[in-house]
């Protein structure tokens, strides 16, 4: 193998001297030299066999050839192909194996390398279209090896024209085989460059980590072929990626084949390549030589480079050195490639400058930052791809594939495409190559992005989305121009093709298909405040495709064509959709799954919608994946990068979702400032600063109007030119902004109107103009062209006239103006002096050739592309899930409109796949991200679809049979999320149930809806099943279509029964259980909603959901009792509102099925303190109560009484539902259905007593209600009985109370709260509510139990009971107590008043025996409430109550009295006088007319009497005048009554009798006896009557007043007449008023109105005053009894009276003797006087001040009386207004009781050795008290009044003269005693004639024996 590379060269001579046409003559010097060679060649062979150490052969191997490079070039010189063939043939056999490398210099060139020459020979074998084509073959060979060899060095010039000439064969060559080669090469060798420096750069990167240096031997040995086998797998990897189908074909197919050998190359030397071998095997060969030997050693060869390199530079110090080195390569590089420029192809393709290139990339690097390239293979590729960029440039003027133009182009464009598919990320990452792409490339492709022609827009589209893939995080600003004004304008643009539009599509479904790529388009442009909304574009764009013909005007489309863009569109759509739904894959979570387990699956399946959805359904195939790599799905988190980890993801921003979405509201604000500032400048501004996006100065306004190109720039002028402060400041700030120095006045002004168009008022031009002028002659200061500013002012002025005249359409050419004009017209402007005229003519020829316009607005792309070139600007990689919510806010309306429009008009079916997953990917966004209003309107829009909802039934199609589908596949995949949205896709269930009975053709049939259960009560319900409806819509539906119709209907509804439809809607039941706590309550309401719809459905009322409700209840019944409580609080409702629905059939089902639940809910128990059972029963309580059905109510109880006799064990909190049901039961009307639960209630008070005491007072209250209901009184008793029942296991097991868990009681009170306060409490209550024998059977037990156990009640349950007991006296039990009672019937108001007569009196009675019983325990807590209850019943205006309050307190005391302590009597004495002031009726004494205007006089006060002692015996008269006295109180109204005693109304009982007789106490009152327990009230009842407190409201009298001063009242005085029997007649009473002058605006049934309620309240007023004087009399005899015994004063009085009469009928004669009532008074001696007693008088128990308080209240209350007499007129008007109806009211019997009875009380403290220290008090208040009566029983004239003092004067007689001798003296026969002698001449009653006579006899004989 030594001598090979000798034979080789041997070899190769000699083919080129064996050519026939080397032996021309015109070869000779080619012949003289190969000659010359051979021999060299053999000579040094042979002496190479001569040596041993073979140095020689080696030096040969290792490019010892070129030195014979001579011959070779010789014969590519010469003109013969063959020749050429054969020496190009040679050439690449000698580089192959590396014995010809070039490295040598060149020796005619010094300066060059021998690789160069070598170049420079081969390229120049092509002399254009005419080279033979196996030369054309030869030459791509031979450059194919020299770039492909290790040991060639091919760099520089030399590469590009190697470039350059393989370019030029593609176009020229005529041979589609060599154009496929050349094609090839070209992408072989530039993916060879670009190889070479990114492994370059890799080893760079590795010999910077390395830390030990490699020897360059060892790299040299290294560099074998160790990395073959990759490389040629490299080479596979590129053929799959090349562009063209031929070219890969070619490659891949010479990539499988052997690497040859040097034997294999020695055996190809001897064969011919002729022309009569094919192209294609010659293409083939060529690759297989060329390629695998280059791949063979490209990797050693390049690390070698690589440790040369990095050796240099750890050896090299000096940085400096480097860079001058490097600079010095470059002048190098720069010199030969303007020496190669000479040698361009004959098609004149010659490529730029590289020098120029260099520098122009130099003016674009950073500041202070030279053009470096770090390696020679960097610059190579580097040269390689401007040069390819700027011949994709070239303009192309002609669409014919054969155009060298368009072939060019194209093919450069492919090259690009390929370098950039095949990129590194050196290449992908180097600042100088992404400006290279800045700069060229996307320059390039914004000019052939608009190429009419198909190939050149479809390359350059393909090379867009790479660099979108690859090179997005440095092309922001690019990619904007590209989306914005190329690629989404053809979409929009009605001139574009239909292809151009496919292509555009195309590319869209392609970028769709990345989620990274479509969430960093929003996060990077849509969020971005000064960027265009490309993905809102976006989707608003490609909706108009999928919206179809209607929504894009294309040229003349197909039908087809269209269809298939609209296909793609939706298409776009999904994709956009699927990318959203992958990147937020992370939230969603399976129903039934853990988040984890769902991470994993979405993960193994991202990218992928429809994998998604099989993952639920497996009723979609999986969707092709993306042409853009997906992100994994660690980087959503990481956030590196998406295409490679090699991109800098530093070079961006970090992604915050909190800062994008401020940015983004914030350019949502800015949108809407902009939008409102070209409407309205002023308020667009004005909403621009309030939101903070321009600062308040008017400098900020100003630099916002230059730097914002957006403005509007007529709006613009209009703001500048307002006439306002603000406006002002803004235009001169604008203006001052601008700097005019060195421009010239014209280009100036041109410069200042370029961003705003003047406004048309000439004022705001003139502001305009002067500021403009102003700020140009400051910055121009020293050109001294104007003389003022006021110069350049009008000079600009008339600028702007003769641009609009010169340029004004409007103005005709004729009239237009004229130099001379304009010249004219600025004549003296300059400060009275002339411009220069030259200077004037040039503005005007200025002006003349271009008018003042605009700043241009819109560039092209191309333009904008390289404005942009030069901007850096940061690229954000989104790595959070949050941006898909605002990204789908912000698309969601156009995907909805695209989806449904397509779905509707869709017939296709794959059309319609797409859309519904389109649907299904819409609603899983919103679902997880929570978006209500999106997802309901996508879910509605997909269950409108389904036509089942709409009866549309008749326009059923398979489409609408997937899309039902589809929405069940929802319902499994998002059931987590849908929340409200339930509600649609369960109604589409429900409407399916009827369209599969129709598919199957099922007749009308009736059902038994009988419970399951087998204990259950079962039987016909009577509804008819959901067929029956179907049916009914089929029927309706056979009179409006034919047969046929029907049965396509039919078949259609068919296939919703098929098995697979069937068991997914029975999956979303029984899927129920695998929904989360908040997604189940959903589904439950939602099915509760449908099922409602369904029962009050108007054609037959269907049960299909409600039995689903059993279900899934039986389905979720392992879900704990939290998630149950929020699930029933639905279920609840529902069958509280199915149980009352007026179909009893429905109603029955319901609550048979909650019977069935409720008992698998009690057979798991309840624990303490749960309250659950008492929720799930609560439906049977509502329906119960709400019910109008008997059956329902009947099969509520006996549910319920099922329950019970089967769990009655597991029952804790639902006995409170089940005594409600009870108590709703126990009030029922039906007798049977109360002897049923009543029945039920008993077996559990009697069996399960000890069940019932968690709920004890829910228990007593149902058998309250038993004891109430008035139909059936026997059941009443008989629930008492149980309630007693109660009272006596109370007695006995307390301790079942105390282990009661209630934590808030203490343990000793808790029988007393959960055990005998509510059995006391509901006993209260039937007394207050039930009828006579109920109730008195109810206090009795009430009363006996606390006879019975009250010695184990403590003394605060004591207190409690007490304040139950007491309000059985409630006023609202009064007839008279509410307003609404006056319209009571009178058997109502019976019936109320037999409460008060018999019940109250017992209750008050059994009270105070209570009392008495406990009196030790009662009475230290509770005798203040006693006592305050006593004056209470005393105070109410009705005459039992009062009757039995005052009888109580006397029985109370008398009772116990003994026992009382003196604190105990100061308090009796206190209730009596309460009672005795609360009770006076004041308002009597001025009671005036409410009818009569009158001046009120002062009420009649009471006289002394000691001044009625001295009137009568000073003037001897009969009669006394009487004198008011002021009591300092004012009149009291109507109103003032009214609120003083209240606002009770009042209604008059027909019991009451009005006789002036009650008044006057008399007991002839014939009045109803009372009950056996209220008996001994008798005394006090017969001398009250029922009467009640009422006054006139205080609206009354104020219309009352009204009417009094409006008219003038006539009072008619009463005519009396006195008849023969002495009874006086009521005269007739006028109260009408007769109006004077009709200035009153008051109608007269106004008038009417206030009359009769002026009468009314008089009526009830005095009902009121009438009942107190008769409680005033009451007491009177009350305080009588309690202090003398109820029959010591009777018997006295009856003494008296007797021994009156005896004396009058047998008067004595002679000496007087002491009679028998004037008894003899025993001197010296005081004795307590104890007449007749039964022996229950309290006086001994009483001290003297307790007496005289009681003395005093009784002489008030004579006193009162007597006031009262004393006022005739008082008491004839109260007579005529109808106080009363036959006699003048009265108040004689007070009179004489309160003093006959203070009389008394004085006598016996007078008389009794006890109070002989009040004697002298006592005494002179006696001696006052009897002269005073005297005094005014002398005034009496009337024989009846006088009458009435019978028993007193008889009394005050008696006493007097029984006085001891020395009393007798002090009272009878002083100088006072003389008033006894003003009787004698009265006609006195014989029986006080004769006592008085006796009496002065006495006195007679007392005084003679004194003397």
């Amino acid at each position: 193998m030594a001598a090979a590379p000798s034979v080789f060269l041997v070899r190769a001579l000699e083919k080129i001297l064996n050519d026939k046409d080397t032996r021309k003559s015109q070869h000779a010097q080619l012949k003289k030299v190969c000659i010359q060679a051979l021999d060299d060649v053999k000579q040094k062979a042979k002496k190479e066999g001569e040596r041993k150490d073979g140095s020689t052969g080696k030096s040969i191997a290792s490019g010892g050839a070129d030195a014979y490079f001579k011959p070779f070039e010789l014969a590519c010189k010469s003109k013969s192909p063959r020749i050429i063939s054969t020496a190009l043939d040679c050439l690449q056999k000698l580089i192959a194996p590396g014995h010809l490398t070039g490295s040598s210099q060149d020796p005619d060139n010094p300066q060059k390398l021998l690789v160069d020459r070598m170049v420079d020979t081969v390229c120049s074998c092509f002399q254009g279209q005419n080279t033979d084509e196996g030369v054309q073959l030869q030459i791509i060979k031979a450059v194919l090896t020299m770039v492909s060899v290790p040991t060639c060095h091919v760099h520089e010039a030399s590469l590009m024209q190697i470039i350059r000439t393989c370019f030029s064969i593609y176009l020229a060559s005529k041979n589609q085989i060599n154009q496929t080669t050349a094609k090839a090469t070209l992408t072989q060798m530039l993916s060879i460059t670009f190889q070479k420096m990114e492994q370059h750069a890799q080893g760079r990167e590795k010999l910077t980590s390395s830390s030990a240096s490699i020897p360059l031997e060892q790299a040299h040995s290294q560099g074998g072929h160790e990395a073959r086998g990759d490389d040629a797998a490299s080479l596979a990897e590129t053929a799959s990626n090349a562009s063209d189908t031929e070219t890969r074909a070619v490659i891949a197919a010479t990539a499988a084949m052997d690497v040859p050998t040097e034997e294999d190359l020695e055996n190809e030397l001897e064969e011919e390549t002729g022309p009569e071998d094919s192209a294609e095997q010659v293409a083939r060969q060529l690759v297989k030589e060329v390629v695998e030997k280059a791949v063979d050693e490209v990797n050693a060869e390049i690390l070698v480079e690589s440790v040369k390199e990095g050796l240099a530079r750890q050896q090299s110090a000096d940085t400096e050195t480097a860079t001058a080195n490097a600079n010095g390569d470059l002048k190098a590089a720069d010199s030969t490639i303007a020496s190669s420029r000479a040698s361009a192809g004959s098609l004149n393709m010659e490529v730029l400058s590289d020098v120029e290139g260099l520098d122009a990339m130099e003016g674009v690097l950073k500041p202070g930052k030279k053009l470096k390239f770090t390696h020679i293979t960097q610059k190579d590729a580097f040269l390689v791809f401007r040069s390819l960029c700027k011949l994709s440039m070239k303009s192309v003027e002609s669409a014919d594939p054969k155009s060298p133009e368009l072939s060019s182009t194209v093919l450069s464009l492919e090259l690009l495409l390929g370098i950039l598919q095949n990129s590194g990320p050196f290449f992908r990452t180097n600042e100088l190559f992404v400006r290279a792409i800045k700069q060229y490339l996307c320059v390039s492709l914004s000019k052939n992005g608009v190429s009419n022609v198909p190939q050149v827009f479809e390359v350059s589209l393909s090379i867009f989305l790479t660099l979108l893939q690859s090179f997005k995080y440095h092309l922001k600003m690019q990619i904007e121009v590209f989306f914005k004004e190329v690629f989404l304008n053809i979409l929009q643009s009605a001139n574009s093709s239909y292809h151009h539009k496919w292509l555009v599509m195309q590319a869209l479904t392609r970028i769709s298909g990345d989620a990274q790529c479509i969430v960093d388009i929003y996060l990077n442009y849509d969020c971005d405040l000064s960027l265009a909304n490309i993905f809102e574009r976006l989707v608003r764009d490609i909706a108009h495709v999928a919206q179809g013909h209607k929504a894009i005007a294309l040229g003349n489309p197909t039908p087809a064509q269209e269809k298939a863009l609209q296909l793609k569109g939706i298409e776009c759509f999904v994709s956009i959709l699927r990318c959203m739904v992958e990147w937020s894959r992370e939230l969603y979570v399976h129903p039934g799954a853990p988040h984890a387990s769902a991470t994993t699956e979405s993960q193994s399946h991202r990218g992928s919608v429809d994998n998604i959805q099989s993952a639920v359904s497996g009723g979609y195939e999986r969707a092709s994946p993306s042409p853009f790599h997906p992100r994994p799905s660690s980087t959503v988190h990481d956030g590196t990068d998406p295409v490679d980890a090699a991109t800098p993801v530093e070079s961006g921003s970090i992604d915050n979702p909190e800062m994008v979405e401020v940015r983004k509201k914030r350019k949502d604000l800015m949108e809407q400032g902009l939008l409102k500032f070209t409407q309205n400048p002023k308020k667009g501004m004005k909403f621009l600063q309030e939101n903070g996006l321009i600062g308040p100065e008017a400098s900020d306004v100003a630099k916002f109007f230059h730097s914002d190109d957006r403005l509007d720039m007529v709006a613009i002028g209009e703001y500048l030119g307002e006439n306002n402060k603000f406006c002002i400041d803004v235009m001169y700030s604008y203006c001052d902004q601008m700097d005019f120095s060195g421009i010239d006045f014209v280009p100036a002004l041109r410069l200042f109107l370029s961003g705003f168009r003047l406004p048309g008022e000439s004022q705001k031009i003139d502001r305009l103009m002067e500021k403009y002028a102003a700020r140009y002659c400051e910055n121009n200061a020293s050109l001294q062209l104007f003389a003022s500013a006021d110069t350049a002012y009008v000079l600009a002025y008339s600028i702007i006239m003769l641009a609009t005249d010169l340029h004004s359409t409007k103005i005709k050419r004729q009239n237009k103006m004229t130099k001379e004009q304009y010249i004219k017209m600025n004549r003296g402007i300059n400060d009275q002096k002339d411009l220069p005229p030259e200077y004037l003519e040039g503005i005007y020829d200025e002006i003349a050739r271009q008018a003042i316009t605009l700043r241009p607005t819109g560039k092209t792309a191309k333009a904008l592309m390289e404005d942009r070139s030069h901007i850096q600007t940061s690229f954000t990689s989104a790595t959070h899930i949050d941006h898909v919510r605002p990204m789908f806010k912000l698309a969601w309306t156009p995907f909805l409109a695209a989806l449904s429009l397509s779905l509707r008009d869709a017939d296709d079916m794959q059309m319609v796949t797409l859309c519904l997953d389109g649907f299904r990917c819409a609603i899983r966004i919103a679902s997880i991200f929570n978006m209500q209003l999106e997802r309901n309107a996508f879910v509605q829009s997909l269950a409108k679809f389904t036509l089942l909802t709409n009866t549309g039934l008749s326009e059923m199609k398979p489409k609408n049979i997937e899309t039902i589908k589809t929405l069940i596949a929802v319902a499994h995949s998002e059931g987590n999320y849908l929340q409200e949205s339930w509600h649609e896709i369960l109604n589409v269930v429900s409407q399916l149930e009827l369209a599969q009975l129709i598919g199957t053709g099922v007749k009308t049939r009736y059902i038994s809806s009988g419970a399951t259960d087998g204990g259950g009560a079962g039987g016909p319900m009577g509804i008819r099943d959901s067929t029956a409806a179907a049916n009914e819509l089929l029927e309706g539906a056979r009179g409006k279509m034919d047969q046929k119709t029907l049965a396509t209907i039919q078949e259609s509804m068919g296939e919703t029964s098929s098995q697979s439809v069937v068991v997914a809607v029975d999956r979303i039941f029984t899927s129920s259980s695998l929904l989360d706590g908040d997604a189940i309550v959903d589904f439950v309401r939602a099915l509760c909603s449908v099922s409602v719809a369904e029962l009050e459905s108007r054609v037959v009322p269907r049960m299909f959901c409600l039995t689903k409700i059993v279900e899934i209840s039986y389905y979720n019944m392992g879900r704990i009792r939290l998630e149950w409580s929020r699930i029933w609080a639905v279920l609840g409702e529902y069958f509280n509102k199915v149980g009352c629905n007026p179909n009893d059939d429905i109603a029955f089902f319901a609550i048979d099925s909650l019977r069935q639940l409720s008992i698998k809910f009690l057979e798991k128990g309840e624990l303490a303190n749960f309250r659950f059972q008492k929720d799930f029963l609560k439906p049977f309580e509502y329906v119960m109560k709400r019910t109008g059905s008997l059956m329902i109510r009947d099969m509520i109880v006996s549910c319920t009484e099922q329950m019970v006799s089967k769990q009655v064990h597991n029952i804790k909190s639902g006995w409170v539902n089940i005594f409600a049901v009870f108590h709703k039961a126990a009030s029922d009307r039906d007798e049977k259905l109360v002897e049923k639960a009543f029945f039920r209630i008993t077996k559990i008070f009697r069996d399960h007593f000890a069940a019932t005491i968690e709920t004890f007072q829910d228990a007593i209250k149902c058998l309250s209600e038993f004891a109430c209901n008035t139909a059936f009184p026997d059941t009443g008793m008989e629930a008492i009985q149980l309630i007693d029942l109660c009272g006596q296991q109370l007695a006995v097991r307390p301790e079942l109370f105390g282990e009661a868990n209630e934590e808030t009681v203490d343990a000793q009170d808790r029988v007393w709260v959960k055990g005998w306060f509510p059995v006391l409490v509901e006993l209260s209550y039937i007394v207050s509510r039930c009828k006579l024998d109920v109730r008195t059977r109810a206090l009795t037990v009430m009363f006996n139990i606390m006879k019975s156990y009250g010695h184990q009640f403590t003394i605060h349950w004591w207190k409690d009971l007490f304040s139950v007991v007491f309000r059985i006296f409630d006023n609202t039990m009064l007839p008279e107590a509410q307003e609404e009672d006056w319209n009571l019937s009178p058997q109502e108001v019976a019936s109320k008043s037999e409460w008060m007569t018999t019940t109250c009196p017992h209750a008050l009675m059994a009270i105070v025996n209570v009392f008495t019983q406990y009196f030790d325990k009662l009475v230290p807590v509770l005798l203040d409430d006693l006592f305050g209850q006593f004056c209470w019943c005393a105070q109410q205006e009705n005459k039992d109550l009062a009757a039995a309050g005052l009888d109580c307190l006397e029985s109370f005391v008398l009772s116990n009295g003994g026992a009382f302590d003196e604190q105990i009597w100061d308090k009796t004495i206190e209730c009596v006088e309460k009672i005795f002031e609360d009770t006076v009726p004041h308002k009597l004494l001025t009671w005036q007319p409410h009818t009569t205007q009158y001046i009120p006089h002062s009420p009649i006060s009471i006289p002394r009497r000691a001044d009625l002692a001295a009137r009568a015996s000073g003037s001897g008269s009969a009669e006394i005048s009487r004198r008011s006295t002021d009591t300092g109180g004012a009149q009291d109204s109507p109103a003032s009554i009214h609120r003083a005693i209240g606002q009770q109304p009042f209604v008059q009982p027909a019991s009451v009798n009005t006789d002036s007789k009650l008044l006057e106490g008399s007991s002839q009152e014939n009045r109803p006896e009372a009950a056996a327990e209220g008996a001994a009230l008798q005394v006090h009842s017969e001398s009250l009557s029922v009467m009640s407190d009422v006054s006139q409201p205080a609206e009354v009298a104020d219309d009352a007043s009204q009417l009094s001063s409006q008219q003038q009242q006539k009072e008619e005085q009463p005519q009396q007449s006195q008849p023969e029997n002495g009874k006086s007649l009521r005269p007739k009473q006028e109260t009408s008023l007769q109006p004077q002058q009709q200035q009153s605006t008051i109608s007269d049934a106004k008038k009417k109105e206030v009359q009769a309620n002026a009468d009314e309240a008089q009526r009830r007023l005095f009902a009121t005053l009438t009942i107190r004087c008769q409680v005033q009399r009451a007491l009177i005899r009350t305080v009588d009894h309690i202090l003398f015994s109820s029959v010591t004063s009777k018997e006295e009085d009856t003494r008296l009276i007797h021994a009156a009469s005896h004396e009058v009928s047998h008067p004595r004669t002679g000496t007087p003797q002491p009679s028998p009532m004037v008894r003899p008074a025993q001197s010296g001696t005081r004795v307590e006087m104890v007449r007749t007693s039964s022996g229950s008088a309290m006086v001994p128990l009483l001290n003297a001040k307790q007496l005289l308080s009681l003395v005093n209240m009784l002489l008030k209350s004579h006193d009162f009386a007597k006031s009262f007499n004393q006022n005739e007129d008082l008491r004839t008007k109260l007579w005529k207004a109808g106080f009363m109806d036959r006699l003048k009211p009265n108040m004689w019997s007070q009179e004489v009781a309160s003093i006959a009875c203070a009389l008394r009380l004085l006598f016996l403290i007078y008389e009794a050795e006890r109070f002989s220290s009040h004697w002298d008090a006592v005494e002179l208040q006696l001696m006052d008290v009897w002269r005073t009566a005297i005094a005014y029983f002398c005034l009496l004239s009337s024989q009846k009044q006088r009458h009435e003092w019978l028993g007193v004067l008889l009394l005050l007689f008696d006493r007097l003269g029984s006085m001891q001798s020395d009393r007798f003296e002090c009272h009878l026969l002083s100088e006072e005693a003389s008033i006894l002698f003003d009787m004698l001449p009265l006609e006195l009653d014989p029986e006080i004639r004769c006592t008085m006579r006796n009496l002065l006899k006495d006195m007679h004989l007392r005084f003679c024996a004194k003397r």
